[in-house]
């Protein structure tokens, strides 16, 4: 055997085995609990504290932005609700304040319209400044909830020793192409696999920014560290759900995952956009990793294993990839045990998803294994290379940014 196929083939036979007892542990780990958490029993409805909603928009289709107001004011909370919805300095503020108006009767709805664009994190952080609530939910622009997300999220905010909660993530334009197919499919794993394992130690390393719950006297205690992330001497504007949670867990809070506090968001429907904002959340990632690294002695072991594993196994798998492809640039030969072991993990992995869902379409999740192959592992390795780019890469219109949140990301 020559030296790139020994390569290749070793690279991928590690892969394959650190993927296998993560994936093992992961699926062990995400089942649900048989019994409901103490506290729920302990606190029942008597917990009704006041809610403030956050809603950053810019540059936002204003259809799905009346669609996400509407479903903030649809839901079914006994407590009071207060919605702060921040226009980041808009493009296309006259098409939005026609959404606007129709909300300014109600007074459950605060608007705040910036006269230049400051990004989000930082309308996000005017908006708690200035709001009171004992809880603050986030909510993306293009997020539609479900009537219950409110008071499921609250149900789970009710532990004090709970900073952060997050619901699970679907597709709401599932239906628009392959790629939004696959998404929603990505989407459900990086929550019901992902986010539902690390819970189960009270340790969601991200939760994500179209909704996320949390308790404002933990999130005053951070906010000057969270406005003020730097990285290598430059700010760091992006990744920010990730980097609040990180900071969430560093001050001592647990971060949970509530898989039934259901919220559909716009996920981008071609490659391009798709590709530019997996570029940025795995820049997010790589840089807040470093921060977790320091955070792990004192969480369970598994979510060690969950940090090597993401990050290991994307190494070995691109190494393999390369040894793969000077193997085929010298020998003319292609690498196919490295090609086998890949498409039986795909299958295995899929098969234990359309049982786990109980949907045979995640099946076709097989098909995600090349995007991640041919695209995604170069745009990760891009990243590792630029990590100091804070640029957002694509926030000039709706259209642009359509869906592109840190959102399951499964980074």
């Amino acid at each position: 055997m020559n030296i790139p196929a020994a390569i290749s083939t070793t690279s991928v036979l590690l892969y394959a085995l650190l993927s296998t007892i993560y994936k093992s542990a992961q699926v062990l780990h995400a089942l649900p609990a048989s019994d409901p958490p103490a506290y729920s029993n302990a606190t029942g409805i008597e917990f009704l504290p006041d809610v403030d909603v956050i809603v950053p928009c810019f540059n936002e289709n204003p259809e799905t932005l009346r669609a996400c107001l509407a479903s903030i004011a649809a839901q079914e909370y006994a407590g009071a609700i207060k919605v702060h919805v921040v226009d980041d300095g808009s493009h296309n503020r006259d098409a939005l304040n026609v959404v606007y108006r129709e909300y300014e009767p109600d007074p459950r709805f605060d608007f705040f319209l910036l006269l230049q664009n400051v990004g989000k994190r930082k309308a996000q952080i005017a908006a708690i400044r200035s709001s009171s609530a004992e809880l603050i939910l986030n909510v993306d622009s293009d997020t539609t909830l479900a009537p219950d997300v409110v008071r499921k999220l609250v149900l789970t905010m009710s532990d004090p020793a709970v900073g952060a909660a997050m619901g699970q993530l679907t597709a709401s334009n599932r239906s628009d192409s392959w790629l939004t197919r696959l998404i929603d499919m990505e989407y459900w794993l990086a929550c019901n696999e992902e986010r539902a394992a690390q819970a189960r130690f009270g340790a969601v390393m991200c939760c994500c920014g179209p909704c996320a719950m949390y308790r404002r006297s933990a999130l005053l205690l951070l906010l000057d560290q969270y406005e003020t992330q730097t990285f290598r001497g430059k700010r760091s504007d992006f990744g920010e759900d990730r980097h609040l949670t990180i900071l969430m867990l560093a001050a001592g809070y647990r971060t949970e995952y509530v898989r039934d506090a259901v919220a559909a968001t716009v996920v981008p429907d071609k490659l391009r956009p798709y590709l530019r904002q997996q570029l940025r959340w795995a820049r997010s990632t790589y840089r807040d990793t470093l921060l977790a690294l320091r955070l792990l002695p004192r969480l369970d072991r598994y979510l060690t294993l969950d940090v090597i594993a993401q990050n290991v196994g994307s190494l070995l798998l691109a190494i393999s990839m390369f040894a793969g492809f000077l193997q085929i640039v010298l020998t003319d030969a292609a690498p196919w045990q490295a090609c086998f072991v890949i498409a039986s993990m795909t299958i295995v992995r899929c098969s234990v998803a359309a049982i786990r869902a109980r949907e045979l379409r995640f099946l076709g999740f097989s098909s995600h294994t090349l995007i991640n192959l041919l695209f995604l592992l170069p745009v990760k390795a891009y990243a590792l290379c630029t990590l100091d780019n804070s640029n957002w890469l694509s926030r000039g219109s709706a259209a642009g940014d359509r869906g592109e949140h840190d959102a399951t990301r499964h980074e």
